[in-house]
């Protein structure tokens, strides 16, 4: 969802903002005395919901705004990446090596990374809720009805909601492990933490029960991505059960199941939505609205958006002539191992991804990068900005390799290796081969190399349990460390206020974590 929509209908939002969220807000333009407004003054028309709507993905995408949330809670526990030494910046870009090593506390407290990062914002949920709270109290409107609104676009705008609100709970779960779940319109009562694996069942029902209201795609071409559609539904559904299948040992079957059945549905009923684009069109994808997009959190300085300068990925895994100025950015401020890249990208396995979205690729220096996340850089050049991209959080490929996966772990290989050999030929690379490995490991190694940087890195290490492994992880975890929830982030302390029932996650919590 892009700022655009929340632009359209600024005194609106405003109000939205006082009432939701319960911040103090100042009159605006004397719509109201704020001591008139209310729930009901505020839910009467189609373009009071768009704006409700545009509110929650705006929320969302604040919270993960504040920091470098996509590299570090999804590419670099794992120890593969490292500070470039006498680099733009080198102290601070330092803690992506202490996340390499989990020790969070120090990720969290520790200067000079503190200031330049602010990871203890990650810690706190807060903003999480509030983008559910309001998605509860919208559903809930919507169900008590709003004037001159079809019953066709009510049930829309409940998917889409229930979509932001699962969605919220399922990026919270990879994040914390248990939380608290309500669905509840203004929920005020104090609740527990509840098992992960509870609350992912709860939103896959919850889910399942209204992604047919959801349509593939927009009719204006301007929302495709960048809000729920059924794709995006049902993307989320599967990496929902392939998470669950994870720890839910015992039902681990039933998981994959449901996920195939759902990656069935996305790839062969989407009426022509979708589709892998050409590799040499890789900055239109990046930019976003593209037929590969199942959704993302589109940006564009044409709508005056602003996107901080270190939540983008890419920031530092480019340079010069990508970044400006060239004095400054003569190399970049992280790399990958260069081992880590030839056990993704064998140096005699043609690949045109090692050229389009690398620069010495296996360089254990500055000069290593990542054009990846290089397109649509600004058109008179000399900017210390960045890109100008859209967050990537599911796409087409990602759904693909996900099928493949279930699949695998049902036994139906012969199923699995199509989707698996789609991704690579629009790679131009070769078919999967039983010689290469099993396809299971194969298939883990793929989702590396064609989702580097996006943000799911971890949390396939995590989910597949290979975090417990020193041939899939640089730093990997214990048993007993895994079991404490070590791969999980710390909690804000902030969240025992009020509420006598929260507990913090035990690792962290404890000295074992320090």
């Amino acid at each position: 969802m892009n700022i655009k929509l929340i632009k359209k209908n600024t005194a609106v939002l405003l109000v939205l903002t006082c009432i939701v969220f319960t911040i103090g807000c100042k009159k605006f333009l004397d719509i109201k005395p704020l001591t008139e407004l209310t729930g009901n003054n505020f839910y009467k028309s189609k373009e009071d919901v768009e704006a409700n709507m545009a509110s929650i993905y705006f929320k969302f995408f604040g919270k993960i705004n504040e920091s470098w949330v996509i590299g570090a809670i999804g590419e670099s526990r794992s120890g593969e990446a490292f500070a470039v030494t006498g680099s733009d910046n080198y102290g601070s870009r330092k803690v992506v090596e202490v996340l390499g090593q989990n020790n969070m506390i120090s990720v969290i407290n520790d200067q000079p990374w503190k200031d330049t990062f602010h990871f203890e914002r990650i810690t706190n949920w807060t903003s999480y809720y509030q983008a559910i709270q309001s998605a509860n109290i919208l559903i809930s409107k919507l169900n008590e009805g709003i004037p001159n609104l079809s019953e066709k676009d009510k049930k829309r705008y409940i998917a889409e909601a229930v979509f932001m609100r699962c969605f919220t709970y399922f990026w919270m779960v990879r994040l914390y492990g248990d939380v608290v779940y309500y669905t509840k319109a203004f929920q005020s009562e104090p609740l527990p933490r509840e098992n992960m694996v509870s609350v992912m069942k709860k939103c896959i029902a919850d889910m399942n029960e209204h992604v047919a209201d959801l349509p593939w795609t927009y009719d204006d071409p301007a929302q495709r991505g960048a809000r729920g559609s059924k794709g995006a539904a049902l993307a989320l559904i599967m990496h929902m059960n392939m998470w669950n299948a994870g720890f839910d040992n015992g039902h681990a079957m039933e998981y994959y199941e449901e996920t195939a059945k759902s990656g069935e549905e996305l790839l062969h009923k989407n009426g022509g939505a979708y589709a892998l684009l050409p590799l040499e069109r890789w900055p239109e994808v990046i930019k976003g609205r593209s037929e590969e997009s199942l959704f993302e959190f589109y940006q564009s300085i044409n709508y005056g958006d602003t996107t901080s300068s270190v939540a983008s990925f890419g920031d530092s895994f480019l340079r010069y002539p990508y970044k400006f100025p060239a004095s400054l950015f003569l190399t970049s401020r992280m790399a990958f191992r260069g081992a880590y890249m030839e056990k993704l990208f064998p140096v005699d396995v043609a690949d045109k991804r090692k050229d389009l979205w690398y620069a010495d690729i296996y360089a254990n220096n500055g000069r290593f990068m990542m054009p990846k996340f290089a397109g649509n850089i600004y058109a008179s050049g000399g900017e210390n900005k960045n890109p100008d991209n859209s967050f990537l959080i599911f796409r087409l490929s990602d759904a693909m390799l996900l099928q493949a996966e279930a699949l695998a772990e049902l036994g139906r290989s012969a199923e699995a290796i199509p989707y698996v050999n789609q991704v690579r030929a629009r790679a131009g690379a070769g078919p999967y081969e039983a010689a290469q490995g099993t396809l299971t490991d194969f298939i883990f190694l793929e989702r590396r190399r064609e989702l580097q940087g996006e943000g799911h890195t971890w949390f396939d290490l995590v989910r597949t349990k290979r975090i417990l492994s020193s041939q899939w992880a640089n730093h990997p975890l214990t048993l007993d460390q895994f079991n404490r929830g070590a791969w999980t982030w710390p909690i804000d302390r902030a969240s025992l206020k009020d509420n006598p029932f929260i507990t913090l996650n035990d690792y962290w919590a404890s000295s074992g974590g320090i």
